[in-house]
């Protein structure tokens, strides 16, 4: 029964269309659950087959997914007509009656069923303009067809149709459309309008099937042509060296006019003309072909010219400098009195600078910010560990897979003719079997010679004299002579705590924030523990283990902030030093607190800066034995044996009853498990000497430095810097040093020269005067029986 707004209130069975727009008037296959076909097997028919709803399912839900909202309330009354059982289900063959819209959808044990009402045609078409419609449907349906073969006998039973909406069910289940714009079809009520939008539908699938089409055949010509061309190819080969073989000429590949066009010297493009020609001569399938074309290549490539000068600006150069260097000073001067030279000589850089001091004070560094400061391309070679002159001077091409030296390479790389050059650890290089290459960098790095280099690949003289070289070296002792005489050396002996810490403020720190991903939000420093670290935590002349405890701290911060552990911003100070960083790892040698007979401060040099030491002696009966420990080198033995023989000389039968030959002495330099060597430890082992013999004492804020002569003169020393900086970290109050160090001190930073008392010396008898007390004439010794007597020397 129907009522007045002709809703069917009785309900049907619903059968989800998984993928399937059915259209009135059309026959439709599709397949269903096991429940489903039951189901219609089981209810009663009416005249001509059971009556169900058909409601398509949205796209994209599967079937254990489906509810009320994946269906589509628009769908079609379904007549089926036979169901028939399939392996796991059902195949249902149906008509579409007509078209309906669900008023109401219920879920019973698993099945929806629904009531619905008709939606009826909305007939607002003219027949003139649907014979037109369907003229153009079926012309768009062939031309569709015509594309693909065998499609005949889809066409044949569409011409035979005069419903356009019988057309619509035949046709839209093979187009390739989303579900969402087929559902959208059938929705549409105007007839006008459905057809309409039919044919658009048609004709936009139309032109994708051109369009596919022709990129298909598209590339299909392009692997074609791809074929044919490398086929073409080979052939070419073949007739080239079939010709090649007959007239023994073949392609230069252009290299004569590459040469000929290049602006290489007269003598340099001679010989890259005959290397052209005996490419050319020799054939393609010469060994040497190949050798040829990477020479040509080279040389080609390589910067023979020099560009066009660049003006020097000593004002950037120094601000450049005093932006990426605290301290410095001295070394900072010399740069820039070297590039102010450069700017009004016009020509050559004239000597080579030699950077020479302990790792981590900026040595490489340094030639960094020259190259920028003087718009240059920076290159850097390491020679740690070289042992091949061919390293230096290349190999000749005689021999397989041979190389340009390194020095060549490099100028190739940087593409110009006048780098910043920087040869770093020139110092570790050292020779063998396969030569020396210290003797080759004699001919690159003397101002006189390097306009005429030579080198084995290039086997042309090559101009070096716009180079800007500098080396660095750690030590001096291991670079040969020769070569340490072409060189002018700036010393950099480090830094002191002050620089250090305005280095680490200035530079260290925002790149160890910037490194690990940090900022001045996340990570501040006290400037107490800054100082904490530098003297507690690090020991060096430089700052690399500097920078390295920085990083410690950063990684510390980072894990916490990671774990979700820290307060930010995370303040370092001396308090949370020793949790992040644990013990302090440096131990400073310190002034003793009470003075002891026998015992006197030194001052030592080391490559990571200075420090104190204490030198011991202590006597015992015996026969005149003189015992030294401390593992001490030849050079400091020499200085023991050195000031007993002057003490026997002065003071020999005159102190305290005190009898050298029945006396042994023992001379003791403490942390004996460290190696010490070097000429400034005779002062010391000296006054220490006196000291035991006459009882008397050193003060304790006394230290001093300088080497002895047998006659008792007292001979200058060096790192004068260092030994001040180390007495002053020490709390040292007074420094005994040589008369002729006395101009060093010059180098000692202004605030440590303030805080201490300096005394030089040029004899031992002013040392005995400072250091105990002792005034004693210059007296010669003579021998009296079985003793020494000191006479008076006139």
């Amino acid at each position: 029964m129907q009522s007045e707004n002709n809703e069917d209130t009785t309900e049907k069975l619903v059968i989800p269309l998984f993928e399937i727009v059915a259209y009135p008037g059309s026959r439709t296959k599709f397949p269903v659950d096991k429940a489903t076909g039951d189901l219609l097997l089981g209810s009663t028919t009416d005249a001509g087959g059971w009556q169900a709803i058909g409601l398509t399912v949205k796209s994209g839900i599967r079937p254990l997914e489906l509810t009320a909202e994946s269906l589509y309330n628009t769908g079609n009354l379904l007549r089926i007509q036979h169901v028939q059982p399939t392996d796991g289900g059902y195949l249902v063959c149906s008509n579409s009656e007509k078209r309906i819209k669900v008023s109401s959808l219920t879920l019973r044990e698993g099945q929806f069923f629904a009531t619905y009402e008709p939606v009826p045609d909305q007939e607002d078409l003219e027949t003139d303009l649907q014979a037109r419609i369907l003229t153009d449907v079926k012309s768009t349906i062939h031309e569709i067809s015509r594309r693909f073969s065998g499609s005949e006998q889809f066409t044949r039973p569409i011409d035979k149709m005069e419903s356009i909406d019988r057309i619509i069910g035949f046709v839209m289940p093979f187009l390739p459309i989303n579900i969402a714009e087929k559902q959208e079809l059938l929705e549409i009520v105007s007839v006008r309008q459905r057809y309409i939008t039919f044919l658009e539908l048609l004709i936009k699938t139309r032109e994708n099937i051109r369009i596919r089409i022709e990129m298909a055949e598209k590339v299909s010509d392009r692997v074609s042509k791809s074929n044919r061309e490398a086929m073409l190819r080979e052939q070419m080969k073949v007739i080239q060296e079939e010709l090649n073989a007959s007239s023994g000429t073949s392609g230069d590949e252009g290299y004569r006019e590459r040469v000929e066009a290049s602006k290489m010297p007269d003598d340099v493009r001679k010989k890259a003309l005959a290397e052209v020609k005996k490419l050319e001569t020799s054939g393609s399938q010469n060994h040497e072909s190949s050798v040829i074309r990477n020479y040509l290549d080279l040389m080609l490539d390589l910067p023979l010219v020099t560009e066009e000068k660049k003006n020097i600006d000593i004002v950037q150069a120094r601000r450049v400098l005093d932006n990426h260097h605290n301290g410095l000073e001295k070394v900072k001067e010399r740069i820039v009195q070297h590039l102010a030279v450069m700017k009004l000589r016009q020509e050559k850089q004239g000597s080579i600078l030699l950077f020479a001091g302990p790792p981590g004070t900026g040595k490489t560094s340094l030639g960094k910010s020259i190259a920028e400061a003087l718009g240059r391309k920076y290159v850097r070679i390491s020679l740690g560990g070289v042992r091949d002159e061919a390293e230096i001077r290349g190999h000749r091409r005689t021999y397989v897979g041979a190389l340009p030296g390194r020095i060549i390479q490099g100028i190739h790389k940087a593409g110009t003719k006048n780098p910043v050059f920087i040869l770093d650890e020139i110092d570790k290089i050292s020779s063998s079997y396969a030569g020396d290459p210290a003797s080759a960098l004699l001919e690159v790095l003397d101002p006189e010679q390097n306009s005429t280099f030579s080198d084995h690949y290039l086997e042309v003289p090559y101009d070096l004299s716009d180079v800007l070289f500098i080396a660095t070296a750690n030590s001096l002792s291991t670079i040969p002579a020769p070569l340490l005489d072409r060189m002018e050396m700036i010393e950099i002996s480090g830094y002191t705590k002050s620089e250090k810490f305005a280095i680490a403020k200035d530079h260290l720190i925002p790149e160890v924030l910037k490194e690990h991903g940090l900022d001045e939000d996340k990570l501040q420093f006290e400037d107490d523990a800054l100082k904490l670290i530098i003297e507690k935590y690090t020991r060096e002349a430089g700052v690399r283990w500097l920078k390295k405890q920085l990083a410690k701290i950063a990684r510390h911060v980072s894990e916490k902030i990671v774990s979700g552990t820290a307060e930010l911003p995370l303040v370092v100070t001396p308090d949370n030093l020793l949790t992040i960083l644990g013990k302090e790892q440096i131990r400073q040698e310190v002034a003793r607190k009470e003075p002891v007979p026998g015992v006197v401060t030194g001052l030592a040099w080391t490559p990571v800066g200075g420090e104190i030491l204490f030198i011991e002696g202590t006597f015992m009966p015996g026969t005149g034995k003189l015992t030294l420990t401390g593992q001490l080198g030849d050079v400091m033995k020499e200085s023991a044996t050195i000031s007993s023989s002057l003490i026997r000389s002065r003071l020999a039968g005159t102190q305290n009853g005190f009898n050298f030959i029945t006396s042994d002495i023992h001379i003791h330099v403490p942390a004996g498990a460290t190696p010490k060597d070097g000429p400034s430890a005779g002062v010391t082992i000296f006054s220490a000497l006196a000291s035991l013999i006459t009882g008397k004492t050193v003060g304790s804020d006394l230290a001093m430095t300088g080497e002895i002569t047998l006659s008792g003169a007292v001979l200058p020393v060096g790192g004068i810097k260092e030994k001040i900086l180390a007495a002053h970290r020490a709390g040292i109050k007074k420094v005994i040093l040589p008369k002729e160090n006395e101009r060093d001190l010059q180098d000692v930073p202004q605030d440590v020269r303030g805080e201490l008392t300096f005394v030089p010396v040029e004899t031992v008898e002013e040392v005995l005067k400072e250091a105990l007390g002792i005034e004693l004439p210059r007296t010669l010794p003579i021998h009296t029986g079985n003793s020494f007597v000191p006479v008076q020397n006139s």
